[in-house]
């Protein structure tokens, strides 16, 4: 099964009808597609309201996956929130429990930092981590180099495997250390995810530049590049029982669309979504 949707629900204009109010954009994107990101678990551990208030407005086929918490990958500078790391994945663990109940929760995702290398002491956390978030299923986004590079790359494949870590393939641009090549690799035979971040390897730089994060992900896929990637799609389903895919292209508003545009590539019509509604005017 092929799963296409976007990292978070509220910033995709072409999705909604006029006037939508914020608190109805998820009701509304259910109709489009089946799986969403829930990005704002990166920036607070939601309270579990959130969650269940998400889980009731989705069709009962809908699936999330939820970022984990900033502080959890070391993105967070300065002390983390808690009194411990493991109160902080307890904490974290509790606010997945409404869609782990609901049967909604297609993975976690640990994105690390582009400063995350592959060194041992980074090797010991993950293995850590895994054993923290026990037997919910666990995405792994890597954003520095080093884990690919050719005398490591095998051995990344292989930790992954062993320790039963989604792998989560990135399209981004191969811009310096602060980035991972195209690795098509599944590390897990019931799932593995793509994350499409868009090839702007100018934006994506810029890092002391003042709109840097409204320009890093400033980037529309075109019908070639998403052709190709649908022949990889192809690939990876089989190898792997459900292949989930999320774009995060969306500084100019394009995910939603080149998602649409996917969909159309794979011949996908989905059933279960929730109701369309019509925009009269």
């Amino acid at each position: 099964m092929n799963y296409i949707g976007v990292t978070g629900w509220g910033d995709h204009d072409s999705l909604y009808p006029k006037q939508t109010s914020p608190r109805d954009k998820l009701k509304v994107y259910a109709g489009h597609f089946p799986l969403v990101e829930v990005d704002a678990a990166f920036y607070a551990i939601q309270p579990k309201r959130n969650a269940e208030k998400w889980v009731n407005e989705t069709p009962a086929s809908f699936q999330f996956i939820v970022k984990t918490y900033q502080g959890m990958t070391g993105h967070q500078r300065g002390e983390i929130p808690f009194e411990t790391k493991q109160a902080m994945f307890k904490a974290f663990k509790e606010s997945l429990e409404p869609y782990i109940q609901h049967n909604k929760l297609a993975m976690v995702l640990f994105q690390f930092p582009p400063w995350f290398a592959c060194k041992r002491e980074n090797v010991e956390y993950l293995r850590w981590c895994k054993r923290e978030m026990e037997k919910i299923p666990c995405a792994l986004e890597f954003r520095h180099q080093s884990w690919f590079t050719p005398q490591y790359r095998q051995q990344t494949l292989d930790f992954m495997k062993t320790e039963n870590w989604i792998h989560s393939i990135c399209d981004e641009p191969e811009s310096g250390e602060g980035s991972i090549p195209m690795v098509l690799e599944v590390t897990d035979p019931q799932k593995v995810l793509v994350r499409f971040h868009g090839r702007n390897a100018h934006g994506w730089q810029k890092r002391n530049a003042e709109n840097w994060r409204e320009v890093r992900y400033l980037y529309r896929y075109n019908q070639q590049e998403l052709q190709e990637w649908a022949d990889h799609v192809e690939r990876l389903a089989k190898e792997c029982e459900n292949v989930y895919l999320l774009f995060n292209n969306n500084s100019g508003g394009d995910a939603a669309d080149n998602a649409k545009e996917m969909m159309k590539l794979l011949q996908i019509e989905y059933e279960g979504l929730a109701p369309r509604q019509l925009d009269l005017f």
